[in-house]
């Protein structure tokens, strides 16, 4: 009785804990949050200066001894205590006062598929010394499919790739369970790091990750474009230490990160390889779904439609489909249940 007057008068939270960006979803009022994945870090006193978007502002215009910091490497918690603080700002964030008490907040947090027992524990742990009343774990691509509206509690199946910053998450669903799941840890940030590799294997030059992403967003792609594109490169030559700037076309960008785009499609052949028959005729009805902010790039379903002879499209809005199916979740726990991840240190829903 007790517990279902909380959940009547609780600000309950769905929190899509990415490696790049953070999203949050309250129950009844959608997604109120939408900040980086970045902890801005005194070394000096271990104290935490900023959280979220105030911390990415200060990447590279600080002292020495202050570190903007992502606590999350691969979607994985790397830093126990500062991934506790990133989202205690964010439950306290997201939490509004209700009536005269403000009980602690249900908790759903998505994690990629295939983590450890442990790496479980530490989120569910996190969540709760946090602020959470009790925590509820989603794999990512069981979330993204909801997000999706896919029908993930019928017995067909249901071919989702969840391309974030730190991992590529593959998954076949099939009756609220994941039957083929496949995690790689090629994703956005890998990408990144690819095109200031080739900046700097081709030209000598020395470019950020800021600038890798802008060069990605706007000339990247894993299929040849209709129209011929360029962006102007700018970094530090490492030859000279001066500064200097190269046009690079959109070729260049192809061949900067075919390496990773093979990683990536590779291991989406082998989980279709790995799918039962009878939901592999469903796929080829239906086809894979993509979602996460990766799938973005530029003639990536093209090719992997190309490459499976499966057709392959982008959901809508596939940057917040993580949250959104959280988010599902968390309205209708009752009937939803059985999609989130049980452990014996996760209490089940009351």
């Amino acid at each position: 009785m007790w517990n279902k007057l909380l959940s009547l008068i609780s600000q309950d939270i769905a929190i899509d804990l990415g490696t790049a960006n953070s999203r949050v979803y309250v129950r009844e009022r959608g997604i109120i949050i939408t900040e980086p994945s970045v902890v801005a870090v005194n070394q000096k006193t271990g104290q935490i200066l900023a959280i979220g978007e105030e911390a990415k502002k200060m990447v590279g215009r600080t002292p020495g001894y202050i570190v903007a910091t992502r606590p999350l490497v691969s979607g994985v918690v790397s830093d126990f205590e500062v991934t506790e603080q990133m989202l205690r700002y964010f439950i306290e964030k997201a939490h509004r006062r209700k009536f005269f008490l403000n009980p602690r907040p249900r908790v759903i947090i998505g994690i990629p598929c295939g983590v450890t027992e442990v790496e479980k524990k530490a989120v569910g742990d996190a969540g709760r010394n946090a602020g959470a009343r009790e925590v509820f774990i989603i794999e990512e691509p069981m979330a993204a499919a909801l997000g999706a509206r896919l029908p993930v509690q019928e017995a067909g199946g249901n071919f989702i790739v969840d391309i974030g910053g730190g991992t590529t998450d593959i998954a076949v669903i099939s009756l609220g369970g994941i039957v083929i799941s496949k995690t790689l840890r090629v994703a956005g940030d890998k990408l990144n790091h690819d095109i200031i590799q080739f900046a700097q294997d081709e030209y000598k030059l020395l470019i950020g990750e800021r600038t890798a992403e802008m060069l990605k967003i706007g000339i990247g792609s894993a299929y040849p474009l209709k129209e011929k594109k360029q962006l102007p490169m700018r970094g530090r030559n490492l030859v000279t230490g001066l500064p200097e700037e190269i046009m690079v076309s959109d070729e260049d960008i192809r061949r900067a990160l075919e390496k990773s785009i093979k990683q990536i499609i590779t291991e989406i052949k082998t989980a279709v390889e790995e799918t039962p028959p009878e939901l592999l005729a469903d796929i080829m009805a239906t086809g894979i779904q993509m979602a996460g902010g990766g799938s973005l790039l530029k003639g990536l379903n093209t090719l992997i439609q190309k490459e499976t002879k499966i057709p392959t499209k982008i959901i809508e809005d596939p940057m917040t489909a993580v949250v959104r199916g959280a988010g599902m979740v968390l309205e209708n726990l009752d009937q939803l249940h059985e999609v989130l991840v049980e452990t014996e240190e996760l209490e089940p829903p009351k």
